[in-house]
């Protein structure tokens, strides 16, 4: 890992980040400069005044996306501060281009005041067809996003919690069709409650799956607490059907999957051993998870996913934003839990024979991003 560590930052520093800007017009002569700038461009300037929506297809807001951040969660790293967020930012720049085609530039603000981000955001949002807000801490991600998405007309999505989540859903409806029965009747056991768990159990619930159970590192989250933050509150109300307390341990008996987005070793060989039959894990903490893939299939899980590449099934947000993105820009609609449960359906067709290694496509598989921008 050290060495993969330090051959990344000598290709950054060879190469000066990730990302660049180009024309799209031709700066050849004075004729061209006439057009692209003045006195030319005065008449589109009149033109998005007196037909703002024309701002759509006249400027770069139709094909652009702002990826904001303020560097207070960003990867495992925790709370590294804005400028040493750019370097995941600029890379996120790069897929947005490489898979969809779309434009996007990091903004890695200098503030990790809720008020004074969506201030921001509001007040920047005239240049950009789309928001993605990117490794922003909870519970403050959750009122950012819900808050944005009022008071703007462009889409505005937290990757962390519904890229995640879309992406889960998709490599779990493959899994549980596999695994067999009714895969909607099945009890799920979800380790983390950050922006990323709570986003999962969301969609799962729209999905129509019923039993779901969250814990978080004091264990389970169940009406007898009262340590919960409001977000933990509104999740109780929806998760929990048994009503059980407790620990992971005494949750996860009899579970048919685990899904993980918490921390490394918090799963056990023993508690998959008390799970149900043919139990599906996804132990997607990075870089190290919930519990090795060889553990867990020596423990008798029938299906394991993580969010590493140098495993099987590895759960990439990579196969969701892009596409989410490519779909909504400039339809005039806002992302909602039926987009995104529609879109993890989309990337689960796109493996066309799933078996217990591939339950998800790869990253660079061509039909994924086209597939989820239809449906979006």
């Amino acid at each position: 890992m050290k060495d993969l560590y330090q051959q990344s930052i000598a290709l950054h520093q060879k190469h000066g980040g990730k990302i660049a800007t180009e024309h799209t017009v031709p700066l050849e002569t004075t004729t061209d400069l006439s057009l692209a700038y003045t006195p030319g461009v005065a008449g589109v300037c009149r033109e998005i005044a007196q037909h703002p929506a024309r701002v759509h297809e006249l400027t770069i807001k139709k094909n652009t996306v702002a990826i904001v951040s303020d560097g207070s969660a960003v990867l495992g790293l925790g709370n590294i501060g804005p400028e040493a967020a750019i370097p995941v930012m600029e890379g996120k720049a790069a897929l947005f281009k490489k898979f969809a085609d779309i434009n996007a530039f990091p903004l890695c603000l200098d503030t990790q005041d809720p008020e004074e981000i969506i201030s921001i955001v509001k007040n920047i949002a005239p240049v950009f067809g789309g928001i993605n807000l990117e490794d922003i801490s909870a519970p403050r991600c959750f009122a950012i996003e819900e808050r944005l998405r009022a008071m703007l007309d462009i889409p505005v999505m937290h990757d962390d919690q519904h890229g995640t989540a879309t992406v889960v859903l998709a490599g779990l409806i493959n899994a549980l069709r596999l695994r067999g029965g009714d895969e909607k009747n099945v009890k799920v056991v979800l380790s983390g409650a950050g922006s990323a768990g709570v986003a999962i159990a969301k969609i799962l619930l729209s999905y129509g799956i019923k039993n779901v159970t969250a814990c978080d590192r004091k264990g389970v989250l169940c009406h007898e607490r009262d340590d919960l933050n409001e977000t933990k509150q509104r999740l109780v109300a929806m998760t929990n059907p048994e009503r059980i307390c407790g620990t992971l341990a005494d949750i996860i008996v009899d579970a048919d999957v685990f899904i993980g987005v918490s921390a490394p070793g918090v799963l056990t060989q023993e508690m998959i051993q008390t799970m149900h039959k043919k139990p599906i894990i996804f132990a997607l903490a990075n870089p190290e998870p919930e519990i090795m893939p060889e553990e867990a299939l020596a423990a008798g899980a029938f299906i394991v996913a993580t969010g590493r590449s140098d495993f099987p099934n590895q759960v990439n947000n990579v196969l969701a934003f892009p596409g989410l993105f490519r779909g909504i820009l400039g339809s005039g609609k806002q992302f909602d839990e039926t987009v995104f449960v529609r879109a993890a359906q989309a990337i689960a067709s796109c493996v066309e024979h799933p078996t217990p290694q591939k339950i998800i496509p790869g990253v660079f598989e061509k039909d994924v991003v086209h597939s989820v921008a239809r449906v979006v």
